[in-house]
């Protein structure tokens, strides 16, 4: 298997944006998944701004892996859609800018059958994102955890072929009680990135958990071997939403990956 390329999700760390990039750097990972929800608004960046972000990152020896969207809604929502729509297709463009090409965000509620309003939102919305994002070279990755990989493979497939991909969570999808193994044997063809999250399911309180990298129920090797077969060499990029030493779990997880 190729070395993996690695990358950490900088809202992770929880401090602010420099200090975050140059925490990423002496981790040991050459890429970073940026915010433009949080971090940055593409719609408020100058070009001088963007030229300053650029050369903070070219100092640092950094690449952009991806850029986080997450919208309180889905794209098959009709309260503020064409808004939503638009919004997303800056944060592409600004992916593109930055020589990223994945914009990650969870697509909506996939119907369980085909047909409908809910279905046929979806699926407009999505095409349109999809020719959108295939003229300026940033695609955006449907984000597992929500929906079940059979649901996400029914809805790729009435979608442009290769115009939406999809971002593997494995650590989301135990979470929700998905199988990431399922996923990847539906998607896998589809992957454009994949998060390093990982997690247990409590059966005792009925819900599932995160917890740090390679202590849950995601078999990372496994995963990485499957996608492997599909000739996957986009990134891994480490997320961790409630580490209590972020600084120190994310380093944890930097090594473990390395060590796979």
């Amino acid at each position: 298997m190729p070395a993996l390329k690695i990358a950490i999700q900088l809202s992770s760390l929880r401090l602010p944006f420099r200090k975050a990039i140059a925490t990423a750097k002496r981790l040991g990972t050459d890429a970073v998944e940026i915010d433009a929800r949080g971090e940055i608004r593409p719609a408020e960046l100058t070009q001088t701004g963007l030229r300053e972000l650029r050369r903070l990152l070219d100092d640092a020896g950094l690449r952009v892996a991806a850029v986080g969207f997450h919208t309180h809604r889905g794209y098959d929502s009709p309260d503020e859609l064409e808004r939503r729509l638009a919004a997303t297709k800056a944060a592409m463009k600004f992916a593109a800018d930055l020589r990223a090409s994945v914009v990650i965000n969870q697509v909506g509620h996939v119907p369980a059958e085909p047909g409908g309003p809910g279905w046929n939102l979806l699926v407009q919305s999505l095409t349109d994102l999809s020719r959108h994002g295939q003229h300026i070279g940033a695609l955006l990755a449907a984000r597992t955890g929500s929906e079940s990989g059979p649901d996400l493979a029914r809805l790729l497939a009435a979608l442009p072929e290769r115009g939406i991909g999809i971002d593997l969570d494995p650590g989301n999808l135990i979470i929700n009680g998905f199988s990431p193994a399922e996923a990847v044997e539906q998607l896998g063809a589809h992957v454009l990135h994949v998060h390093a999250r990982d997690g247990v399911r409590d059966l005792a309180r009925g819900r599932g958990l995160e917890v740090p990298l390679g202590r849950g129920s995601a078999d990372f090797p496994a995963l990485l071997g499957a996608l492997e077969e599909h000739q996957y060499r986009g990134y891994v990029t480490i997320a961790r939403q409630d580490a209590e030493e972020p600084e120190f779990e994310i380093g944890q997880a930097v090594k473990y990956l390395q060590s796979l």
